[in-house]
């Protein structure tokens, strides 16, 4: 049986609106010991993420980052799956893109993508090790 990224995948995530400001956007990084949060519209609808390696590259603009809200910081292209894309696939892409996360979503009809929840490196890791112990 070929496992999905629904099998791994963390389900929730904790996402934010553009016009949060991108203090509070880390403190909620730090509180939920998260390092990146999707950006969604008014109707929930993914429109960019932001990440820890973004707001540390702020920090070189001293206290004008901190006036700044997350559409001025967020990555607008995120690189997502569906859960019932192939696990194969999704450590491929983030092998490929050379990043440490994908967002799960479920589209709708339109193309608009709800984020649902995510798949990171640190999740495939442990698959791998439970797959390992019950060889």
């Amino acid at each position: 049986m070929t496992r999905t990224v629904a099998d791994v995948m963390h389900v929730g995530v904790t996402t934010c609106a553009p016009d949060a400001l991108l203090m509070d956007v880390a403190r909620w990084m730090d509180a939920d010991d998260i390092s990146a949060i999707p950006v969604v519209d008014r109707e929930g609808f993914l429109i960019g993420i932001i990440t820890r390696t973004d707001l540390l590259t702020l920090l070189g603009y001293d206290e004008y980052w901190r006036t700044l809200c997350a559409e001025h910081a967020m990555t607008r292209e995120v690189v997502t799956v569906t859960p019932e894309q192939p696990l194969l696939a999704a450590v491929q892409l983030l092998a490929a893109r050379r990043i440490h996360r994908l967002i799960v979503v479920e589209p709708d009809a339109s193309g608009r993508q709800h984020p649902i929840g995510v798949l990171s490196q640190t999740d495939i890791a442990r698959e791998m090790v439970n797959a390992a112990q019950h060889a």
